[in-house]
């Protein structure tokens, strides 16, 4: 009980300069705006990714959605990725930790409720996949370095997973100013380390499997949406693969194409009891939540997904962002950033029973079963400057408000299966379990943000 009291009063003792929170615009994504079948935007003058797909394209024939998006996000020269700095105002994008500040207090609240709820670990991993510019990673260590306390002597890390050199360098000035090194060799599992500004380890990684095993809390915050996707169409014939190709009537453009026999994804990644008629699966990220899953069964912690997503109900979502607009996903590639809602129930699928699934609820409701309300209070408390003030208001409302961000964005969590159930009985010498836990004895604590934790 007493866990319970201190993970209440986290929202309220959060006090820190009220720094202005970046905001922009509000923007929300059109559902009735899609995608055309061909580009309707002739590639930029000299474009080298357009070259290289329609090369590829040329001499291979159609390639799938997936490989499409593998290259013209992720490829190591022309990535969209790899290129860019592609968040904020200036950028093409802009997520939650960049709208305000409570985000990311919220989610570093989030990791220690799960910390303390699985025993408190005398060591303690924060992985974040695909962290942006380090803004919610640099709001959930503030959490940590004020709530020291409360983690005890635990040993905290920080490990991020990034492919994008550019983006690394961001992050490395963020989260620790000038403490940070590039390994000598590019094959180094560790490719940067360093010290955070609060004083803890710090290490980057290209995957997941680099990353040291041990207790950890897994965020990926607008990650799973960037994954590569393969398309599929119901036809008469059976499911057919969408598949991307060069426009035979105009060689500048590419085009979508549903390819006339079956191929192996087709054959394979979809279910027996499909029910709808266009569908997209994303492989890549099934492929890592079973890597997550078996991570968390074996070493114990928890992952926290939240990303534009949906529960097995949406057909069409792939979709193009340029300059905070919608954009042609085949006009012009690797100058937009390209997404797909997550597909939750694949998710949990691909997770089986190995971990305890929860979700997914909305944005909204998530924030506000986090005290989102309380912690606004207490930071208008401490905030005279009208401006900030205004900044502030218009976050939360972009944060919460069901026609923004509110409901469109969706939390998912993996748990080891330990955390939602009473202590086993200890096991005495020999083998032997002592006397039993009694029935009554201490429930588990609540996970937080999936079931209201009381604040007021």
């Amino acid at each position: 009980m007493r866990t319970v009291r201190a993970l209440q009063g986290l929202s309220r003792v959060l006090v820190c300069p009220c720094s202005p929170p970046l905001f922009v615009r509000s923007w929300s994504v059109a559902q009735s705006q899609r995608f055309s079948s061909s580009s309707a935007e002739k590639p930029m003058p000299g474009n080298s990714m357009f070259r290289h797909l329609t090369s590829k394209i040329k001499a291979t024939g159609p390639i799938s959605v997936a490989e499409y998006m593998r290259e013209v996000l992720t490829n190591p020269v022309m990535g969209y990725y790899v290129q860019n700095d592609m968040l904020g105002p200036d950028g093409d994008f802009i997520t939650s930790p960049e709208i305000s500040q409570i985000f990311g207090e919220l989610l570093g609240i989030w990791c220690l409720s799960e910390w303390m709820g699985a025993g408190k670990p005398s060591r303690f991993q924060l992985v974040e996949f695909g962290p942006g510019r380090g803004s919610l990673a640099n709001d959930i260590l503030r959490v940590f370095s004020q709530l020291r306390g409360a983690l005890g002597g635990a040993a905290v890390s920080v490990h991020l997973v990034e492919v994008s050199p550019k983006l690394s360098q961001v992050q490395a000035q963020c989260l620790t100013g000038d403490q940070s090194q590039v390994s000598a060799s590019e094959d180094e599992p560790v490719y940067r380390q360093g010290t955070t500004t609060t004083g803890l380890p710090i290490s980057w990684y290209r995957n997941l499997d680099d990353v040291p095993r041990g207790f950890s809390i897994y965020l990926a915050h607008e990650f799973f949406d960037a994954l590569p996707i393969h398309m599929f169409q119901g036809t008469e014939k059976g499911w057919r693969e969408v598949m991307v190709d060069i426009d035979p009537d105009d060689p500048g453009k590419l085009r979508l194409v549903i390819v006339p026999a079956p191929t192996l994804a087709s054959t394979q990644l979809i279910q027996a009891d499909e029910k709808r008629r266009h569908v997209e699966v994303c492989p890549e990220g099934g492929v890592i939540v079973q890597r997550l899953a078996n991570r968390i069964a074996e070493d114990g912690g928890a992952a926290l997904i939240a990303d534009y997503g949906h529960d097995g109900t949406k057909t069409d979502t792939f979709r193009g962002f340029k300059g905070h607009k919608l954009h042609d996903v085949l006009a012009s590639p690797g100058s937009a950033d390209l997404t797909a809602d997550v597909d939750y129930s694949y998710l949990r699928r691909m997770a089986g029973a190995t971990v305890a699934c929860m979700g997914p609820v909305s944005q909204k409701d998530f924030l506000k079963n986090m005290g989102i309300d309380t912690r606004l209070q207490v930071l208008l408390r401490n905030c005279a400057d009208p401006s900030t003030r205004a900044q502030l208001i218009q976050g939360y409302d972009m944060l919460t408000n069901p026609l923004k961000m509110g409901e469109r964005f969706q939390f998912f969590t993996m748990l080891n299966h330990s955390r939602l159930t009473r202590p086993e009985p200890e096991q005495a010498k020999g083998g032997k379990k002592m006397a039993p836990v009694p029935k009554k004895g201490p429930a588990p604590l609540p996970v937080a943000g999936f079931s209201e934790l009381g604040l007021s």
